[in-house]
């Protein structure tokens, strides 16, 4: 039986882009995404993705479509915004991280336009995840320790979320 039909069998969402993970913190957060609302999933996300930025250096992405991105995915979370909204401004960003010639910048672009697109399907929120993973390598090359303590980092914030918001 290979890594994915285990990861089949588990119910464990499969990693859609190729990084060097810690599947043990993976397959952590992802029982802890199983049993998540929608809109912590959203919460999460977001924080996620402003982690990043941050990580990244997201001055240099203080973009109105980013901004826009986020307002949207919060507006849907009140019941105040339009699937179609979410799904274009997601949209937009991926057409930045597709044009930008920054790796790290086009992956933490990822990061977001998952993140926002988390209101339209719930998977987003792992994908997002995914491309968080893959930004960490791309700023600590080989440290599986940077990567061990980014996937710590999304566990306790989305317990912490889950805690906090029904």
């Amino acid at each position: 039986m290979t890594n994915s039909d285990l990861m089949e069998v588990c119910g464990v969402t499969k990693t859609r882009i190729r990084i060097p993970d810690n599947t043990e913190l993976r397959a952590r957060l992802d029982q802890e995404y199983e049993d998540a609302s929608q809109v912590q999933l959203c919460r999460y996300a977001l924080m996620l993705a402003a982690h990043i930025l941050k990580l990244i250096d997201g001055s240099k992405l203080n973009h109105d479509t980013i901004k826009e991105g986020f307002w949207i995915n919060e507006q849907w979370q009140e019941g105040n915004a339009r699937m179609h909204d979410v799904r274009q401004v997601s949209f937009k960003i991926h057409q930045m991280a597709k044009a930008s010639e920054d790796m790290a910048v086009c992956t933490a672009l990822r990061v977001v336009g998952h993140a926002v697109a988390t209101a339209h399907m719930r998977e987003h929120a792992m994908v997002a995840s995914d491309y968080a993973v893959k930004a960490i390598c791309l700023l600590y090359p080989d440290c599986l320790e940077a990567v061990r303590n980014e996937r710590l980092w999304q566990i306790q914030h989305l317990q912490e979320i889950k805690r906090t918001i029904e």
